[in-house]
């Protein structure tokens, strides 16, 4: 299926899975208050506080474009049911709608797949397989109904840089309204505690810093993990514009194996911002969870 004939279908399926969240008594809602996606970009305030346009494909953050550089994200699934074990299915295309089958291998992975609800609350890093046509696919389990956000993280072999593409997925089932979580600066996570030291600057690249720790002691066993002791990414608050960030070789003062994980983002608007940080401990993968907010307004 082409690509323009899949956003007809993705449409029905938004419709459907909304009307399914009907069906069950539960009114569903949009995230953003009742604007639309589309709205939602083009309400992204700037400095002065006015309504900023519609971001271009030349000048938008990563993730808020289905379609960039002559890359396409198709998404074959448009809608899942929340809480059940099912298979997420997707293909990149070429300019020529051909599905990409060369990829350069990025942090341990020819590609790596988000997949995050649009109130923030929900999130898994995936890594899915592909198949020998070009279609990758990847178990996945949502754990509540309403609208997500799909991004591909991936550099193709034909291309100088990376790409990250984004695509929106229908969750169905019976909706309940989540807020933002409040900006803190620790969180938990499987009784381990992580304390972020750092803020966001616009437009200027920022250090945040990750300090892991359980009952109290430092963490020293960090084990790799693509390619670094952590994993760190960042979505802005509305219209989940997807953020790059790297991390540093070694914190500075500390063994490489913890307990601190330091990153430098960039920031390219005043805003909320969600982070998701993934360390690893014991051959186990966690995931914790901070909300934070911009500090001063950049350059």
């Amino acid at each position: 299926m082409s690509p323009l004939r899949k956003t007809g279908a993705f449409a029905a399926a938004l419709t459907a899975a909304f009307a399914a969240a009907y069906g069950v008594g539960s009114a569903v809602a949009p995230v953003d208050g009742g604007r639309t996606q589309e709205t939602a970009h083009a309400s992204m305030a700037d400095d002065d506080g006015h309504g900023a346009q519609e971001p271009t494909t030349a000048h938008a953050p990563a993730g808020l474009q289905v379609t960039e550089n002559g890359y396409t994200l198709d998404l074959e699934t448009t809608s899942l049911p929340a809480g059940a074990r099912t298979t997420l299915r997707f293909v990149v295309r070429d300019a020529e709608g051909a599905p990409v089958t060369g990829y350069r291998t990025e942090h341990g992975k020819q590609l790596h797949l988000i997949v995050a609800s649009r109130e923030l609350t929900a999130y898994r890093h995936l890594h899915p397989t592909r198949a020998a046509d070009g279609t990758w696919s990847t178990p996945v389990e949502l754990p509540e109904a309403g609208g997500y956000r799909v991004f591909a993280d991936f550099t193709p072999a034909a291309a100088k840089e990376g790409l990250t593409l984004g695509s929106d997925l229908a969750v169905t089932g019976r909706y309940a309204a989540h807020a933002l979580p409040s900006p803190a600066t620790t969180a938990t996570v499987d009784g381990y505690t992580v304390r972020l030291d750092g803020a966001l600057t616009p437009g200027r690249e920022s250090d945040l810093t990750f300090t892991v720790s359980r009952a109290g002691r430092p963490v020293t066993t960090l084990q790799p993990y693509l390619g670094a002791h952590g994993h760190l990414v960042a979505l802005r608050s509305g219209d989940l514009a997807y953020l790059h960030v790297h991390p540093h070789e070694e914190a500075k003062g500390t063994t490489p194996s913890g307990p601190e994980v330091t990153f430098t983002a960039t920031t390219p608007t005043p805003g909320t911002y969600r982070l998701f940080l993934d360390f690893k401990v014991a051959d186990k993968v966690h995931t914790a969870a901070f909300t934070t907010t911009t500090t001063g307004q950049g350059h």
